[in-house]
């Protein structure tokens, strides 16, 4: 499993955690992203990796993209159809944890003192 996956599921954990506690479900410390194995997880640094992913899974594409364009005979159609989808895939993922985070905030910044 790579660290990406190990990053995205934590931060999902962690949100659920957040989500539970708001509603003032008390959620058992184990489910607890906070401290995995031997090292604990930062939100920051996980969305970083998370965004950083994104960005090279668009590099890979464009880069097979420019060499099929260019007529490049180990790149074929298909690898560059996969890997198109796979950039726009994770793009859209990551456009979908934005606007969750920004309604989460919302609904924070609404709540009554």
């Amino acid at each position: 499993m790579s660290s990406n996956t190990i990053d995205a599921q934590a931060v999902l954990a962690q949100m659920r955690l957040l989500a539970a506690r708001a509603r003032g479900v008390d959620m058992p410390q184990a489910v607890s992203p906070i401290e995995t194995g031997a090292h604990s997880v930062n939100f920051g640094d996980a969305m970083q990796n998370a965004l950083e992913f994104v960005n090279t899974r668009q590099v890979e594409a464009r880069n097979l993209t420019e060499r099929f364009e260019q007529g490049d005979k180990n790149v074929d159609v298909a690898q560059v159809m996969v890997a198109m989808q796979k950039a726009s895939l994770s793009f859209q993922a990551a456009t979908q944890v934005r606007n969750k985070l920004v309604s989460a905030y919302q609904d924070i910044m609404n709540m009554p003192l």
